[in-house]
């Protein structure tokens, strides 16, 4: 076995430069409504899997986007409050009347 070799003294630590400044953040964009301006803002909005939708209880419209084609729907008196989407089906939503298919609204140009 070999006698160990003594171990260099440790040089001292370089000195840390000091921080620069951190450039000011510029203000969030807020996200802009996808949905046209003159329905104003929606009571309820969401989105799952390929699919968003926007309800506008005031102007009796439900707005659907689904894999970027948008398409209006009257929705009577229907008060729109959730949704639930299955596999390969029109999205169901939610309203004081029980479920409704949106297939079952009339399209809106």
């Amino acid at each position: 076995m070999e006698p160990m070799k003594p171990m260099e003294p440790m040089k001292p630590m370089k000195p840390m430069e000091p921080m620069k400044p951190m450039e000011p953040m510029k203000p969030m964009k807020g996200s802009e409504p996808w949905w046209p301006k003159e329905l104003g803002q929606p009571s309820r909005s969401g989105g799952q899997n390929d699919m968003r939708y926007a309800f506008f209880p005031d102007k009796q419209r439900l707005l659907v986007e689904t894999d970027g084609k948008l398409t209006t729907y009257d929705s009577g008196d229907h008060r729109i409050s959730g949704v639930s989407q299955s596999n390969g089906r029109a999205p169901s939503f939610t309203s004081q009347n029980g479920d409704v298919n949106v297939n079952d609204l009339k399209v809106v140009d």
